[in-house]
């Protein structure tokens, strides 16, 4: 139980340094990086705490957040590439 404990003090730690490299950037990609790491950070919390309190479900939970977390990242990825969300790639932008 205190090896669990101890994890999950680790795990919280590593969130506050990722929140604090959102924060202060200095790029956007370094944000971007930072809030999947908050996301990864997020599910393993999950699973600590579903291993802890005895419940597998949360697990599934942990599953479908880390889905939606590549799903969210690569949809803000081309954003910023390519300004929109409906750009339909391929083709690189223009350095004009």
């Amino acid at each position: 139980m205190t090896v669990f404990a101890a994890a999950s003090i680790a795990v919280l730690v590593a969130l506050f340094l990722a929140v604090v490299r959102a924060l202060k950037g200095p790029t956007v990609f370094d944000r971007v990086l930072a809030g999947n790491s908050i996301g990864t950070g997020a599910i393993m919390l999950l699973a600590l705490f579903g291993f802890l309190t005895e419940r597998p479900e949360f697990l599934d939970i942990g599953i479908l957040y880390a889905l939606l977390n590549i799903i969210g990242t690569l949809a803000v990825l081309k954003f910023f590439r390519h300004g929109d969300l409906s750009h339909p790639g391929g083709e690189e932008p223009s350095e004009n």
